[in-house]
């Protein structure tokens, strides 16, 4: 979250400074599990998401932590556009993951725990393999963080 933090700080940052964002009210709020964006029309929305992506990827943050967003007219002829955060896995895509490192690697253990997956080997090689796995997977749409193997 703090880099997700500073990663809209320097959007905002190079929004103030650029010539075609110079009198456009621009505005990045970070709600609840939510990003508000306003701007002045769907040209300048779509500058600030590449400016905010490029610096979510400077910052090494996935891109897939930003959901689908949703447009919608604002006052003052402005556009509005949420984009929720996407964070945890849900049970379904939990258990497409577990049964995908499962055929894959019939000797380690998982677990679905609330919002993660939790995989257990003897092997430090197959626990890399599966976390390479995961990451090249096509069905896993979602942010992949990995932590405390051993």
């Amino acid at each position: 979250m703090q880099e997700l933090t500073n990663a809209l700080d320097q959007t905002r940052k190079e929004l103030a400074v650029r010539y075609d964002f110079r009198g456009v009210p621009t505005e990045i709020k970070q709600e609840d599990k939510q990003l508000v964006i306003t701007t002045a029309d769907e040209f300048k929305l779509k500058a600030v998401r590449d400016i905010l992506e490029s610096k979510l990827l400077r910052r090494n943050l996935s891109l897939k932590i930003l959901g689908t967003p949703k447009n919608e007219s604002a006052s003052g002829g402005q556009i509005r556009s949420t984009v929720p955060l996407v964070s945890g896995i849900s049970a379904e895509k939990a258990k497409v993951v577990n049964k995908m490192i499962r055929d894959a690697f019939p000797k380690s253990k998982t677990q679905i725990q609330g919002e993660t997956v939790r995989v257990v080997s003897k092997s430090i090689d197959d626990l890399q393999a599966i976390m390479q796995l995961v990451k090249s997977s096509p069905v896993v749409d979602f942010p992949v963080q990995f932590e405390n193997y051993r």
